[in-house]
């Protein structure tokens, strides 16, 4: 943290779990003037500082003036083709994914039963989410076929948020970029699914629950009823976005509160009561944020298995 900043301002809160094009470490990590930054290199730069920071090209961030005071804007917007420290974890993420199930595959590919406190671990995992998530919310007959999609799922939200816990690192899942994407990949698939089974007009036509109603009365209310249904089909992937958005990225927000009491209080007397506890306080969190990372990805599958059984037996 640079000298002069207020650990407990809003700009310095939000860059623990806001997207960088570099990774931050300490700055008695960093070599003597340097910014404690690990600058990732950018082909596909669309700003270009002049600088290469030893890692080549790198993003330019915005400054914009507040009150005559500098504020520089370190944000990823939208359309700023960089390559980022979250694109880092998620490939990461993938890359263990892909070697821990690969060798789990080669383990039992003779039909035998892996053997291993890890290939347990993983089993125990899949047989969970195939006997208490899947099956349950698709049915017995149905849930196999779309079990390889829920435990991408699962796998992937899983290590993203533990990535969270790691520090310096970060989690994606904190990022509305991110959960969109997944949310939209779960819509995609319901979407997919309906059309698949009953085809586009069914698909649409099973939107309206069945309703002995009398004509001029289901004139009126099947078409409200087929645009309500519509919109809440957007909505609940909708929410299922912000769900995890908002839980991940609020620990992760509470987390740096606390520590940063401890450079708040840094010149003041009060500083060795306020440091412990803040400590302390940001340990027993991180234990409830590991208890939290476990559950907002069962959740999000959970609730993925519930979009996908309303598809597949419908009202």
């Amino acid at each position: 943290m640079a000298a002069g900043k207020n650990p407990l301002d809003p700009h310095v809160l939000f860059e623990h779990v806001q997207d960088q094009p570099f990774f931050h470490l300490p700055r008695f990590f960093a070599e003597e003037g340097a910014d404690g930054h690990i600058y990732l290199p950018q082909p596909l730069a669309t700003e270009i500082d002049g600088s290469d920071h030893g890692h080549g090209p790198s993003y330019e961030p915005k400054v914009e003036i507040t009150t005559g005071v500098a504020v520089i804007d370190k944000s990823l917007k939208p359309m700023d083709f960089v390559l980022s420290k979250f694109m880092v974890i998620e490939a990461l993420v993938v890359i263990i994914c892909v070697v821990l199930f690969g060798w789990l595959a080669s383990q039992i590919k003779s039909g035998a039963a892996a053997k291993g406190k890890l290939a347990n671990l993983l089993e125990t995992f899949c047989v969970f989410i195939r006997d208490e998530v899947a099956r349950p919310a698709i049915g017995a007959k149905d849930a196999d076929d779309y079990l390889p999609f829920l435990w991408t799922l699962f796998f992937f939200v899983l290590g993203c948020n533990l990535f969270g816990m790691i520090p310096w690192m970060g989690s994606p899942t904190g990022t509305l970029a991110v959960t969109a994407v997944l949310a939209l990949m779960t819509f995609v698939a319901v979407v997919g699914i309906g059309v698949a089974k009953y085809g586009l007009a069914g698909f649409l036509k099973v939107q309206v629950p069945h309703m002995d109603l009398p004509g001029p009365v289901a004139i009126f209310l099947v078409p409200m009823i087929f645009v309500i249904e519509l919109l809440g089909l957007l909505i609940k992937h909708g929410v299922l976005a912000v769900r995890l958005l908002a839980n991940m990225m609020a620990g992760h927000i509470v987390l740096a509160v606390l520590i940063g009491f401890i450079g708040y209080s840094a010149a003041a007397v009060a500083w060795w009561g306020v440091a412990p506890a803040s400590v302390l306080g940001a340990t027993a969190l991180s234990l409830l944020e590991l208890f939290v990372a476990f559950l907002q990805a069962y959740i999000f599958v959970f609730l993925s298995a519930l979009f996908i059984g309303a598809v597949v037996h419908p009202h």
